[in-house]
């Protein structure tokens, strides 16, 4: 099984940048699918970006794209999600979580490892 940790959050302005960092323990991270989700309060969680094992294929949520990037650093068993130009529907807390699987997905049950999640508040 693998840990992870996520870092990073904080609060910003509108327009302003993060980059959350998540940091794995334990297993090989190259052996899962990351995924960065939030949940802000009275939603759903939901996915905002993805990547496969190899960092060769990512897909984002509409809401997100062409602003977040995702990427991983598998030597370092850690992924990142770059954050610009945040607005205020943006604050949410972020979780990074690992699937083991081949492919990307969206879906919070096909994950298997979920980080206990960081705090980002965008303010105007």
């Amino acid at each position: 099984q693998v840990q992870l940790v996520e870092s990073g959050g904080g609060s910003v302005q509108a327009g302003g940048s993060l980059r959350l960092s998540c940091a794995a323990s334990g297993r090989k991270l190259s052996s899962y699918v990351v995924g960065w989700f939030r949940q802000a309060p009275g939603k759903e969680r939901e996915c905002v970006a993805t990547i496969t094992r190899n960092g060769l294929i990512t897909d984002y949520a509409d809401s997100v794209k062409g602003r977040f990037t995702i990427s991983r650093d598998n030597a370092k068993s850690a992924a990142y999600l770059q954050m610009n130009s945040l607005n205020l529907e943006d604050t949410a807390v972020y979780y990074c979580a690992a699937a083991l699987r081949y492919t990307l997905s969206t879906s919070n049950s096909e994950y298997d490892y979920w980080g206990q999640g960081t705090q980002v508040t965008v303010s105007s």
